[in-house]
């Protein structure tokens, strides 16, 4: 559903000065997007058809031509999902709605056809619950500023995107279709994008969250071989112990709990805000939502494990976390310490050896090494072990307020750095730092997009890693600088729990 919220400006501009309009032929129907200060940016151009009706629970089906041009100024919904309190994240700019199959580009003004520029893909995180590409945050300005083409991408969520049932059985049981959403993207962009200016040849995919672990699957799925070139996960956990994957029985039966439907035109009549329902990162684990689900097609294992058995498409990586990267349930030390069994007098050594840790900061740094940055520094290993070109690292930046009792950068607060508007992140705390890593965390990720190696002029640098690394290059506060891991002892500890 394509809407017009908070575009009224952008239409104002192109009624008063049609210059600023630029128009480019797609494979189905032209466009016109809108420039501003020599970037140009499309919005809400379909990528497949919508997932609606006969659609929903159905793999992406192509998009339908149009006459004329249509006009691509504002975000086309977001995908369906529960209501935020006002002024929570996400922030979108859209009502969300059940037809969301949008990209949106950015690229320099003036870039054509034969350019051949590199392209970035951006996949949002939301635990596969929540967000959406409007978010501004997102917003490809200085990666096209900078050389790039860049495109964003909706993808459909919670059980739009995750569901299997036994009526489903006769199309195939059901199950990823937001993975399938991303492939569908992806192709688009590979028999479109040049003609923004892009090479569908030198393309790199990265995400956060969810997002990141959507790069996982789409490393390990033969369905997108071919499709990218680069890969960047920030976040994007990796190990099957930590965040399980159900398989297709287990999927089904939450199917089954979430409706006893016995057709798939009755699961099709549900109304949209019923299959929506209350999910949030919250109530995920609700027994009538399953989640990612592997499948053998779209998923075949968890990452670490698809990675460990080459089932990874060879291409550079740049796999990292933040310093406090967790999901702090609850604050209470006893209570955490507990949960570690024979094992919890060295856990309080490690995390907090002289007693006086706040009990968020050990919440959080217990969760982070659990969920993100054990995961991270595993993945790398395994796939340098392999001779994978790939660089770890760790946000340490704390630039927003929520940082200081968690004792670090918390998740998905390194997303304004990347794309260089810090000026837009939340809980703003401000230090004469702020734009200078923001600066430089984007030049690592654009010289990544361009030659498959994030080092380049200027920036300190930094090795990939290796087999057994115990390195790992901080992208911090005081500085950026490749330093044997300040988390190694914890890292150590929580791998040994995982192989035991």
């Amino acid at each position: 559903m394509r809407i017009f919220l908070g575009t009224a400006l952008a239409a104002l501009m192109l009624v008063i000065n049609p210059a600023l309009a630029e128009t480019i032929n797609t494979h189905t129907g032209t466009v016109e997007g809108i420039t501003h200060n020599d970037i140009s940016a499309f919005l809400g151009i379909p990528y497949a058809a919508p997932p609606v009706g006969e659609n929903r629970w159905r793999a992406p089906q192509p998009p339908a031509s149009w006459k004329g041009t249509l006009n691509a100024t504002q975000f086309g919904s977001d995908c369906a999902q529960a209501p935020f309190p006002a002024g929570s994240i996400p922030g979108l700019q859209t009502e969300p709605d059940e037809d969301c199959l949008f990209v949106n580009v950015w690229k320099p003004a003036g870039a054509k056809q034969g350019d051949a520029l590199p392209v970035l893909v951006w996949i949002h995180g939301g635990g596969f619950v929540y967000g959406g590409s409007s978010q501004s945050v997102y917003s490809g300005e200085n990666f096209a500023r900078d050389g790039l083409v860049f495109v964003s991408l909706n993808y459909r969520l919670g059980r739009f995107g995750f569901f299997a049932h036994p009526a489903l059985a006769d199309e195939g049981v059901g199950t990823n279709f937001a993975v399938l959403d991303q492939i569908a993207a992806l192709r688009w962009g590979r028999d479109n994008i040049a003609s923004f200016g892009g090479d569908p040849a030198q393309v790199t995919v990265f995400g956060e969250s969810a997002g990141g672990m959507s790069v996982h699957m789409l490393l390990q799925t033969p369905l997108a071989l071919g499709l990218f070139q680069g890969a960047i996960i920030e976040s994007g956990a990796g190990r099957n112990e930590s965040i399980p994957y159900k398989d297709i029985p287990s999927a089904a039966a939450s199917g089954l709990q979430f409706s006893p439907a016995e057709t798939a035109e009755a699961l099709r009549a549900i109304p949209a805000r019923d299959v929506v329902g209350n999910l949030s990162m919250a109530t995920m684990g609700q027994p009538g939502y399953s989640g990612p689900i592997i499948d053998g097609r779209t998923i075949l294992g968890g990452a670490l494990d698809a990675a460990k058995v080459g089932l990874y498409a060879r291409v550079p990586l740049i796999i990292g976390a933040n310093s406090a990267d967790g999901f702090p349930i609850g604050t209470d030390k006893d209570n955490i310490f507990s949960t570690f069994g024979k094992h919890e007098s060295m856990a309080r050594e490690l995390y907090d050896p002289d007693g006086d840790t706040g009990g968020l900061e050990v919440a959080t740094k217990v969760s982070a090494d659990m969920i993100f940055i054990e995961p991270a520094r595993a993945i790398t290993r395994t796939l340098a072990a392999k001779d994978y070109n790939v660089w770890l690292y760790r946000f340490a930046h704390v630039g927003v307020q929520s940082g200081i009792a968690m004792g670090g950068a918390p998740h998905a607060s390194e997303i304004p750095y990347v794309f260089d508007l810090p000026e837009r992140r939340l809980q703003k705390l401000e230090s004469e730092q702020d734009r200078a890593v923001a600066s430089l965390m984007h030049q690592y990720w654009v010289n990544f997009a361009k030659t498959g190696n994030p080092n380049g002029d200027g920036l300190p640098d930094w090795p990939r890693g290796s087999a057994n690394t115990t390195t790992v290059q901080l992208i911090g506060t005081d500085e950026t600088k490749h330093v044997e891991d300040p988390r190694t002892a914890t890292l150590d500890f929580r791998e040994s729990l995982f192989n035991h």
